[in-house]
């Protein structure tokens, strides 16, 4: 393959990545309102607050250009943090105080 084939993947899949980013982090600060609520179990908060930690450090994983591994492991938190709210029934009362 042209070297300049490879230059547009690998342009291609960082803008992928950086969209999902763009996404990731929408979630992530529409997240806090459930950081700071009672009912979510606190292994949730803390649980979220690692992966916070761990997409930030320069430490990784797999070490590789484009934050497969700092994305996944916010992925699970940010899921186990909605399932804990949901379980809790913190998000649906949020969702019916949406107006809408």
């Amino acid at each position: 393959m042209d070297s300049s084939l490879w230059l547009v993947v690998a342009a291609v899949v960082a803008l992928v990545m950086a969209g999902y980013a763009a996404v990731l982090l929408v979630r992530v600060f529409r997240a806090r309102r459930l950081l700071v609520d009672a009912g979510v179990p606190l292994r949730s908060k803390a649980l979220f607050w690692a992966a916070v930690v761990y997409t930030v450090s320069p430490v990784d994983l797999i070490p590789d250009p484009v934050y497969l591994d700092d994305i996944g492991v916010l992925l699970v938190a940010l899921r186990a943090l909605h399932a804990a709210a949901a379980r809790s029934g913190v998000e649906r009362v949020e969702r019916e105080e949406l107006p809408g």
